[in-house]
């Protein structure tokens, strides 16, 4: 891979070719002051999780595998349900809980735009269980720089 998260300066790479290389769970290619990209691999059999970002909208957009997207205004409510592959994108507004799990035969590879930033700049995690510890441990926090919201509602996992 050739991504380098050089934080809100000019960048450009492509991110299909990149998307498709990416082998970890995460791995955040570029975060600016109010939106961030990430690269993302979901082993077979496995998912995002589910989660919810109360003040955060996300855009996802599948450039290999396929899977079930699904998403409701509880976490045991999710009555929005879609299958998706290759070349299929997803909008998951600000509150909604939300998981995208692969129900392919290869891992899903997938790309988030996150608006405002989410994740901390170039930080790269192999598993969800790598994303879920750096999470707890405050290792994976949005830059001081990055426009936050002034609420004081916290993210959801199932």
């Amino acid at each position: 891979m050739t991504v380098n998260d050089n934080g809100p300066k000019p960048n450009a790479f492509d991110i299909e070719t990149e998307t498709r290389a990416n082998t970890n769970y995460r791995t955040v290619a570029w975060t600016g002051k109010y939106l961030q990209v990430t690269l993302m691999s979901i082993p077979v059999g496995q998912s995002i999780g589910l989660e919810v970002h109360p003040e955060t909208d996300q855009f996802l957009r599948l450039d290999a595998g396929k899977g079930r997207c699904v998403m409701g205004p509880e976490k045991d409510q999710l009555d929005f349900q879609q299958d998706v592959e290759d070349g299929w994108s997803i909008q998951v507004p600000a509150g909604s809980w939300h998981d995208v799990i692969n129900t392919g035969d290869e891992p899903m590879q997938l790309y988030a735009v996150y608006a405002p930033v989410h994740h901390a700049p170039g930080i790269v995690q192999k598993t969800s269980e790598d994303a879920e510890q750096d999470e707890e441990s405050g290792k994976d926090e949005p830059p001081e720089w990055s426009e936050q919201p002034s609420g004081d509602v916290a993210d959801g996992h199932a």
